[in-house]
């Protein structure tokens, strides 16, 4: 009876044994056609990974799926079976996330400080004032791609935003300037105390890049924001720009504005010559009038 037992119980073994595949290579019998595997021009082997080291010596390699590999008669790289497994049975499961940038919360925070500290400066006697130590913090960006200019659109209530250069000799114009005709947000002009009190401000000069009548690029701007405040900073950019074709300046103006008022509080002034300190400034100009009290959330005024 005992030897019959054995004998049956042997059988059901080889049976079971026989029922379970398993592959020459160490392969499980399971893996996904669907898998992608890199495989070589002439090569016998396949891998699952890009970087194993038996593909160091490879001139080419190529990604195929897994079955397409197998259809040629590769087997899996000895070098590679290590991971088979997990490879195999995981591939189908795990989901590549996207990977995104995030920006700090403390980065954030001292942005959103920087814009609202500009709109919270008062005014003291003094219309310009010295930012960050006169130094700028600006993307210098590739000069590789040559001189350009770019002019933010303009806001929900029509006001200019930010105007972005990297300036050369070739931008600057060769022809006089034409009369402004565009009326900026805020604009109500009026004569007194020795002159005009406003002026259509360009927030990149007109000596620096030939942009006239271009809603984009035009604020109003009190007549001591515009000369001398603001043409102080671009006579010395464009002395800089004219003496060589081969100089660069990055170059920004950002108008800073409070709430929805039409009329800026003043404007942000920053540049810095490419490859030299030859040009290097960071300031903020009030917009600001002698003799005038301005209402800057019309651009109306009253003699002071």
């Amino acid at each position: 009876m005992s030897k019959v037992f054995k004998t049956v119980l042997s059988l059901i073994v080889a049976v079971t044994i026989l029922a379970v595949p398993v592959s020459v290579t160490g392969e499980p019998s399971n893996a996904n056609a669907a898998t992608m595997v890199y495989v070589t021009r002439t090569g016998k082997h396949y891998f699952y990974h890009r970087h194993n080291r038996g593909l160091n010596r490879a001139r080419k390699v190529f990604k195929v799926s897994l079955q397409t590999a197998k259809r040629r008669g590769l087997t899996l790289a000895a070098t590679d079976q290590a991971t088979a497994h997990h490879k195999s049975t995981h591939h189908r499961h795990v989901k590549r996330r996207p990977v995104v940038k995030r920006v700090s919360v403390k980065h954030i925070k001292q942005a959103k400080a920087s814009a609202s500290g500009l709109q919270k400066l008062n005014y003291h006697g003094q219309q310009i004032v010295i930012i960050n130590h006169n130094q700028p913090k600006l993307n210098r960006l590739s000069i590789k791609k040559g001189a350009w200019q770019h002019y933010g659109n303009l806001d929900r209530l029509n006001r200019v935003t930010t105007a972005d250069a990297m300036l050369n000799k070739r931008l600057m114009p060769h022809t006089e300037r034409q009369p402004l005709y565009v009326n900026p947000t805020g604009w109500h002009n009026k004569h007194g105390h020795g002159g005009w009190l406003y002026n259509r401000s360009h927030l990149i000069g007109y000596q620096l890049t030939g942009q006239n009548n271009n809603l984009k690029n035009l604020m109003t701007g009190t007549r001591s924001l515009n000369a001398p405040g603001m043409e102080k900073y671009e006579n010395q950019v464009a002395s800089y720009l004219r003496s060589s074709r081969s100089h660069y300046v990055r170059y920004e103006v950002k108008p800073v504005f409070a709430g929805n008022n039409l009329l800026a509080n003043g404007v942000e002034m920053q540049a810095e010559s490419i490859g030299s300190r030859a040009i290097r400034f960071n300031v903020y100009i009030f917009n600001v009038q002698p003799g005038f009290r301005l209402n800057y959330r019309t651009g109306t005024s009253k003699a002071a």
